[in-house]
């Protein structure tokens, strides 16, 4: 674990390093990098993917590619590679700047197999992150006309019935009452307050993909430690977790991502400040969550047009 130094900005810093100082940044700019892309009006809704594969981008990498839609003015969440560009008929403008993301792999030392043989014993991975170009679709041409099609933003009343069914399909226990929303891990349900007590409806769904996100961290799921200390660290970074779970879902149903709580702004910084691999984890974490509502909510579609 490195602690990031704000006084230090010439020291040669790693993909860690500089992900983290660029978040704290935005943060301490008054920027939240998992809402800004729809804050200024720019962009589609929906996770980035990758215009060749049609995979969606993850983790760390959803930040960094809404970062760059949110400062360039991209207006689609498409990205490709030089070298998919090429493959797909098209290629990047001429002068076209890139933007980094990263790829997380592993590898194990000579060393190290030579020790785990001796010790008979599994060797040890030494997990790296490696850095990558990509180019916004915008940034590209003589690729596809249909490449350049986004899905449309849905009006909120289309919206509601898609984040109603998501809610249903999960399973999750959920109580309506009282006048906060959380999640009880100990008893495994949620409450929030009915939908009267929220100013606008599409909040009341934000919020209970929020307390979604804490859900899916129980031992019978995604099994992350949830007993922490209110104003602890460990409880911040899963605030942060839920927080971007809920963007993640938000994105892909086109519901425009907010911040629920903005009072935990100072605390997310003082953790990413002490770990520049906070982020990350909390990112991949998100992802896995946010993945993991997703799926359950596709399972009952595919069942139900069965």
């Amino acid at each position: 674990m490195t602690k990031y130094n704000q006084q230090t900005p010439n020291k040669r810093q790693s993909v860690y390093e500089q992900v983290t100082a660029r978040i704290i940044q935005e943060l301490e700019q008054g920027r939240v990098p998992w809402v800004q892309p729809w804050g200024n009006g720019n962009g589609a809704a929906g996770l980035p993917a990758n215009a060749d594969t049609g995979k969606n981008y993850s983790g760390i990498n959803i930040l960094l590619l809404w970062g760059a839609v949110f400062e360039r003015g991209f207006q689609l969440q498409s990205w490709l590679t030089y070298k998919q560009a090429q493959k797909l008929g098209g290629t990047v403008r001429k002068g076209e700047k890139s933007t980094s993301i990263v790829y997380a792999d592993s590898f194990i030392t000579k060393e190290e197999r030579r020790t785990a043989r001796a010790e008979q014993r599994n060797p040890e991975r030494i997990p790296f992150l490696k850095r990558y170009s990509v180019f916004n679709i915008a940034q590209c041409e003589g690729l596809p006309e249909e490449l350049y099609e986004d899905a449309p933003e849905l009006p909120e009343c289309e919206q509601i019935p898609h984040a109603e069914a998501l809610i249903k399909d999960t399973g999750a226990d959920f109580r309506i009452g009282g006048n906060r929303a959380f999640y009880v891990p100990s008893e495994d349900f949620i409450q929030v307050p009915p939908q009267p007590a929220f100013h606008e409806q599409i909040n009341y769904y934000r919020t209970c993909f929020h307390e979604l996100g804490h859900w899916t961290g129980h031992k019978s799921r995604l099994d992350r430690d949830l007993r922490h200390a209110k104003g602890s660290k460990p409880y911040a970074h899963e605030e942060l977790v839920a927080e971007m779970t809920s963007a993640f879902v938000c994105a892909s149903l086109t519901i425009k991502p907010t911040v629920r709580h903005t009072d935990y702004i100072a605390s997310w910084l003082q953790v990413l400040k002490d770990d520049d691999r906070a982020i990350f984890r909390a990112a991949s974490l998100a992802s896995k969550a946010a993945d993991y509502l997703l799926t359950a909510h596709q399972i009952e579609k595919t069942r139900a047009a069965a």
